[in-house]
């Protein structure tokens, strides 16, 4: 006889279920644990658009679909093919902000009523740990009884390393975080940083000018990096201090993320800085 299902089996159990009769109470993390870190180097399975144009964020932001027409398909002997030509629904607005590393949606969850009629999206490489954030935003809109709250927040899996500009358009973002990433503290490991000059490139690509990339880190070594290669990047200059206190986004970033309320129980230091995109100069 088969013996007792073992951890894996009761997580995946779990996740299954939820599925099949619906998300009615908040996911609990147990059943979604995985490694804390991944390799961003692998060929992870990853669904991503060929250009911006092409993502449907319709699935993410249901509630800020501009197309109503019907569903569905036209008429054709070849539905697969038809859905495949299918453009992809549109938004009444665009995705402005977006949290990279997300982790477990902390900052995105405090974020949605402070910036009620901003679309903000995490991005998440941890397959697992996407798929708890995905479905506590789902419980979270079901427990508003006017179902309004929590409806511009979305979290996706993606590589923000690989493919960040594949899903946003040029200068289309106002706000990019990056809260407590990886430090990879071993010199061989920094190129895995999730702050370097041709990353620092590729944000300066998406968002637009006076938009806003936030860090935060425990780790002084990584803030000091962070500081270094923004500052080091034409398209950027440092936020001074007493702008960058009277953010309300700051004290968000601070307190309310899982990686944050670690550092806070364990009264560790955290090490803030925040760089504006500056004005591509006229050619």
């Amino acid at each position: 006889m088969p013996g007792p299902p073992n951890k894996k089996q009761k997580r995946q159990d779990y996740r299954q279920a939820q599925k099949e009769n619906g998300i009615t109470n908040m996911p609990k993390k147990k059943f979604y644990r995985q490694r804390a870190h991944a390799n961003p180097f692998s060929d992870h399975k990853l669904t991503y658009p060929t250009r911006p144009e092409d993502m449907d964020w319709s699935s993410f932001f249901p509630a800020y679909v501009a197309d109503t027409q019907s569903d569905s398909l036209p008429e054709t002997t070849e539905n697969s093919e038809a859905t495949a030509k299918l453009p992809p629904k549109k938004l009444t607005k665009d995705v402005e902000v977006v949290d990279i590393g997300c982790g477990f949606g902390g900052l995105l969850v405090a974020l949605s009523p402070v910036m009620p009629d901003t679309l903000l999206v995490g991005m998440e490489i941890r397959s697992q740990v996407a798929e708890f954030v995905q479905d506590r935003i789902r419980a979270l809109r079901i427990k508003d009884p006017e179902q309004k709250q929590y409806q511009n927040i979305g979290c996706l899996r993606a590589n923000t390393m690989k493919f960040l500009p594949n899903f946003f358009r040029k200068g289309q973002l106002s706000k990019i975080f990056i809260c407590f990433p990886d430090p990879h503290f071993k010199q061989r490991k920094h190129k895995a940083r999730i702050v370097s000059t041709t990353l620092n490139s590729e944000y300066a690509y998406v968002l637009k000018p006076g938009g806003i990339a936030y860090t935060i880190t425990d780790v002084e070594d990584l803030h000091n990096w962070m500081v270094q290669h923004f500052d080091a990047h034409p398209s950027f200059e440092r936020v001074p201090e007493e702008e960058q206190e009277v953010d309300p986004c700051v004290e968000v970033m601070r307190t309310e993320t899982e990686e944050g309320k670690k550092v806070e129980r364990n009264k560790g230091p955290k090490f803030v800085a925040l760089f504006r995109r500056l004005e591509d100069p006229p050619w």
